[in-house]
């Protein structure tokens, strides 16, 4: 019996496997800070939603890759301090983030984590890595969806250029 046909988490991470556990943890610590300071600047109660979604989700990610580090001798990156309570009404004005701002800045971040997942998914050879990264990949979809509907109905979306009159086709 090989070294890699066994359950899959007594088998060796790979190097990629463990620069991705790293930097996916690391990113969603910087990520869970990010939301934090998103969430007193919001006005907005479905915005706010999400972003608690969105918390919750970076503490699951932070959670599972740090076990799977950790379990394979491997020392997580560390966690920045919970930022201080603020008023939305004691943000200045022109330090303030705006509700579209917040959510056009989530709905970027969003469609970046869809990106790494596919990408760690598919240089993943560990079923278990693959897997997890497959359910991240999923709800970042889901919240994808849930930013772009809220966007639509806030008016908060920029389209880019529409094609609202289509071309006569051209017979050859």
């Amino acid at each position: 019996m090989g070294v890699l046909n066994g359950n899959p988490k007594d088998e060796p991470l790979h190097y990629g496997e463990i620069f991705n556990l790293w930097q996916v943890s690391a990113t969603a610590k910087m990520s869970l800070s990010t939301y934090q300071a998103f969430h007193f600047h919001a006005g907005d109660q479905d915005l706010k939603k999400i972003i608690d979604d969105l918390m919750d989700q970076a503490q699951k990610e932070i959670k599972d890759c740090d076990k799977i580090l950790k379990l394979n001798g491997f020392v997580p990156p560390p966690s920045l301090p919970d930022r201080p309570s603020v008023k939305l009404e004691d943000i200045p004005a022109g330090a303030r983030f705006s509700d579209q701002e917040i959510a056009a800045a989530l709905t970027g971040a969003v469609s970046l984590s869809l990106v790494v997942c596919s990408q760690v998914m598919g240089m993943s050879i560990r079923e278990d890595i693959g897997t997890m990264f497959m359910k991240i990949h999923a709800q970042m979809a889901a919240f994808g969806m849930e930013l772009l509907k809220m966007n639509k109905q806030k008016g908060w979306l920029i389209p880019p250029p529409l094609q609202l009159k289509k071309p006569e086709p051209v017979h050859a």
